[in-house]
């Protein structure tokens, strides 16, 4: 039995210093931390774009210098996040997705420098078998200062491109330090990024075992073995349809799609070219004596000068290359379950799937950062630098903001939840240059849940909402968050009071012109005009009225008394100044306004005595379903919805406020509120706003000029939820809506693989056509039961909010309980 040995006699790094690793064979390591683009983002020119950029950096490195790239893969959990203050509904969605798998991403750059009187290593000679390890050559600092001279430049190309992000890892990151574990130490362990230090056996007898882990290692190590094809990019046939193809990076069934612990590692050499090719053309002249005898000798021979021909004509850099991915799993009973995911993910590049076991110690070895150059020789295929950059991974998960405001939204492949910021992030990097957003989403494409979820998250943070609906689609969320709801029923007609003020308002010029816009909405028809004498005697009526409140202070401002004030007061007031009936009728005033006072058909209308602080009131919704065609509540209605959002918007300084306007917005826009839409649109976002519509019907925004001329073109953030009913007439939404190639692809692979054994919807986001991602909308039981519009679920939520009370809160918490444990009847 072979005697232990202890790794620290064996390890072929000397030191760690000024960021670099140096080995004990004289090797120089500069090592990065990369941001590589989220996946599912690019279009096959950006793919190609980023593939370009990396054989230009490559081939700025100097000879004798070994390019490895090493991506991690671990199987990692979410951890709920519990804060103080969080919302019942927050508190609920962190449960929720506690615990949820994912496959977290580390990719890591190591550009090694090998001394140019270096021996090349082989499976029989590396420094995991030799005895004395001392460097060969003596460093020059001119030296050093010329191959970190040369890696800033590879560094600047690649930052250039805009795809990638580059950080150098510093010594306590590469060496560790005693709370946590560096780089080095992670790979000999296999640990996670923020995993203490942990002293593990390492078997590479038989089988490579780490502690508990059992790994196996895939290469791909010989031509033979590799796709006739290969390229930057690759058809994602899941998310593919008849009318778009939908790409990945060629790599990536070996990188974010292979769903196991795994390290992907890919290594380009960079050797000398000239001898490189000096040799090929003696193998050449070899094969060409040997041709007679054998037909293979005489394709290889062809194959050699083709090579020779590329490189010369076309000025390609011949390299040696090497891939290989390293998996485990603490499981022995999963082992051929691992065997089988990684051999498939390889046979999806139409690759030979080789299970190293010879040389895998020796190849695991050369993968500890800092010893690439040691990497068994033996074990690298030729080929030009521009195919070994298509074995690349070029993608990353997708990436939560740092911003304090957003929406949680889930990880494509897994659910993950990230937290996006579809509003203040875009402006602020100047992808937007405002917050209105465009929502178009069938019925049952989950619209209705998507719109909750934004409204709900900004609710939470701060913003005042004012929604414009008709459907009864926000009740749950409004009565959850104790808001105004403002609706028509015969027991509880609508009723608003515009003529009072709160405490924290004032009687302003604005107020004063809402007023009077809405008297004359009320007195004149849309066919009558008012004279400029009807407009002053108004002007006057309202400045009279408000300082005999102030004078007495027991009378409560709302119609009833303002219709007195007038009736009484006010026609004094008239008689006194000699104002004529021609100027100012004010007796057919009376008669007409006659049905909004007191017991008139329309008495409870403009006389509310809740309800009344529509200022500082952070969550209104309109409900208009019931008078969308009423001739005079509607319109009635409309202005009074107006003011609240001007009011709100022009007076709340330093405050996000958002006006959402359902399918409402085709009745609004038929009564003369176009022009206020177009205003809104183009208006809000100087007074730190955001307007947003939503539209079920395809053909209500071919057919609406204001959608198209008004909303479509002021709107930097549009939101498309399953289009697949409308797939053969996608192209003229994607001419209306300016879509891109690369979002057409996206927008049509919604919902085309999702998970069965969860329960989401698919939402498409573009932010300023520039950048496009498709988010999972997944929620709690609780979220759901708040959000939904089915009418038994609906029904079912009031009768528990009932049984305690009313509170919203309980009946939903109490419901979601009893749906857990499968009792569910009222």
């Amino acid at each position: 039995m072979a005697q232990p040995i202890d790794l620290e006699n064996l390890l072929p790094v000397y030191k760690v210093e000024h960021g670099c690793i140096l080995s004990r064979q004289g090797d120089i390591t500069l090592a990065y931390e990369a941001m590589l683009p989220e996946i599912f983002t690019l279009s096959d020119t950006e793919y190609e774009a980023l593939h370009q950029a990396l054989i230009k950096a490559i081939r700025l490195l100097p000879r004798f210098t070994v390019f490895h790239k090493q991506d991690w893969f671990l199987e990692s959990w979410y951890k709920a996040d519990y804060k103080d203050g969080q919302s019942f509904l927050a508190r609920a969605s962190e449960r929720f997705f506690h615990k949820r798998p994912y496959l977290a991403h580390h990719c890591y750059i190591l550009i090694t420098k090998k001394p140019d009187d270096r021996r090349p290593a082989t499976s029989l000679l590396s420094n995991l078998l030799r005895k004395s390890l001392a460097p060969q050559q003596t460093l020059q600092p001119r030296l050093f200062q010329d191959f970190v001279d040369q890696a800033g430049q590879f560094e600047r190309v690649l930052q250039d491109s805009g795809f990638v992000t580059l950080r150098r890892l510093t010594d306590a990151e590469l060496a560790g330090t005693k709370a946590k574990a560096g780089l080095i130490e992670r790979y000999c362990g296999l640990l996670p990024q923020a995993e203490r230090p942990l002293l593990q056996d390492m078997h590479l007898q038989q089988e490579i075992r780490i502690g508990e882990k059992r790994c196996q290692l895939f290469a791909l190590a010989d031509a033979g073995h590799l796709p006739s094809l290969c390229g930057s990019r690759i058809n994602y046939d899941k998310y593919s349809t008849d009318r778009s193809k939908f790409s990945t990076g060629f790599a990536a069934p070996l990188g974010q799609l292979l769903p196991c612990n795994h390290i992907l590692n890919q290594y380009i050499f960079l050797e000398d070219s000239h001898q490189t090719l000096k040799r090929l053309e003696s193998k050449r002249l070899r094969l060409q004596s040997l041709s007679a005898y054998s037909r293979e000798n005489a394709l290889a021979r062809d194959a050699s000068h083709s090579f020779l021909n590329e490189a010369i004509i076309q000025q390609r850099l011949p390299v040696k290359a090497h891939f290989n991915v390293l998996a485990w799993t603490e499981q022995p009973d999963k082992q051929k379950e691992l065997r089988n995911l990684v051999s498939s993910a390889m046979a999806q590049l139409d690759a030979t799937p080789k299970l190293e076991t010879d040389g895998a110690p020796q190849i695991f070895w050369a993968g500890l950062p800092g010893n690439a150059a040691d990497f068994p020789m033996n074990d690298t295929f030729d080929t030009f630098l521009e195919q070994a950059c298509c074995f690349l991974n070029l993608e990353t998960g997708y990436r939560s903001s740092t911003s304090p405001v957003g929406l949680r939204l889930g990880d494509r492949l897994t659910g993950k939840p990230v937290h996006v910021d579809i509003s203040d992030e875009p402006v602020s990097k100047g992808i937007c240059t405002n917050r209105n957003k465009f929502i178009l989403g069938p019925s049952g494409s989950g619209k209705s849940f998507f719109t909750n979820h934004l409204v709900r998250s900004y609710h939470e943070q701060g913003s005042h909402i004012v929604l414009v609906d008709v459907g009864h689609s926000y009740k749950g969320l409004c009565e959850l968050v104790n808001g105004y709801y403002f609706t028509y029923t015969e027991t509880r007609p609508i009723r608003f009071n515009p003529f009072y003020i709160s405490k924290d308002d004032s009687l302003d010029t604005e107020k004063k012109e809402s007023i009077k816009t809405l008297l004359l909405a009320l007195w004149k028809k849309d066919s009558e005009t008012f004279s400029r004498s009807e407009y002053v005697a108004l002007s006057n009526a309202l400045e009279l009225y408000y300082k005999h409140l102030k004078k007495k202070p027991t009378i409560f401002p709302c119609f009833n008394s303002f219709y007195e004030f007038v009736q009484a007061e006010f026609k004094e007031k008239l008689k006194a100044d000699r104002v004529k009936e021609k100027d100012f009728d004010l007796d057919n005033f009376l008669y007409v306004l006659r049905p909004y006072y007191r017991k008139g058909e329309f008495g409870y209308l403009l006389n509310a005595r809740e309800n009344l602080d529509l200022l500082q009131e952070r969550f209104i919704v309109f409900e208009l379903d019931n008078i969308k065609d009423h001739p005079i509540l509607f319109p009635v209605v409309t202005i009074i919805i107006m003011e609240v959002f001007i009011s709100k918007m022009r007076k709340l300084k330093g405050v996000r406020k958002v006006i959402l306007i359902e399918e409402a917005w085709k009745a609004i826009a038929r009564e003369g509120m176009a022009e206020y839409i177009k205003y809104l649109f183009k208006t809000v976002r100087k007074f730190y706003g955001e307007a947003i519509v939503v539209t079920q019907e395809v053909e209500d925004i071919i057919s609406s000029p204001v959608v198209k001329q008004a909303i479509i073109n002021n709107s930097d953030c549009k939101i498309l939820l399953d289009q697949s009913k409308y797939l053969n007439k996608f192209d003229d939404i994607q001419q209306l809506l300016g879509l891109t190639e690369k979002e057409k692809a996206l927008v049509l692979s919604i919902n085309k693989a999702n998970d069965p054994n969860r329960n989401y919807k698919e939402v498409f986001i573009s932010l300023g056509g520039t950048l496009s991602r498709v988010y999972r909308t997944e929620v709690s039981l609780e979220e759901y039961l708040t959000y939904t519009t089915e009418e038994a679920e609906k029904v079912k939520v009031q009768a528990y909010a009932q049984k305690y009370g009313g509170d919203m809160q309980k009946g939903i918490e109490a419901l979601a309980n009893a749906i857990r444990a499968g009792v569910t009847r009222t």
